[in-house]
């Protein structure tokens, strides 16, 4: 019995590759994302920051990720909605 032979996916792989560099790491579900490397307490100024200039009832806005590096050093993600409702 003969195994099919596998089909050209270079048009795939085109494509892909275009949606990708168009688009880069962007997640499009309507929220602004920035990402931080502080020290702990320059972290934690930064967070209070965008909590009172964007609040969270307003913008949604929330610490999406976050992570301790070494020397102390705090990498987050904060996200938030571009406009209030």
């Amino acid at each position: 019995m003969r195994v099919p032979a596998r089909p050209p996916l270079d048009s795939l792989k085109r494509s892909l590759e275009r949606r990708r560099a168009d688009t880069g790491r962007k997640v499009r579900d309507g929220f602004i994302r920035e990402t931080f490397m502080l020290p702990r307490n320059a972290a934690r100024e930064k967070a209070r920051e965008w909590f009172d200039r964007w609040p969270k009832q307003a913008y949604w806005t929330e610490i999406e990720s976050w992570c301790e590096r070494p020397d102390d050093v705090i990498e987050f993600t904060i996200r938030r909605l571009p406009t209030a409702d």
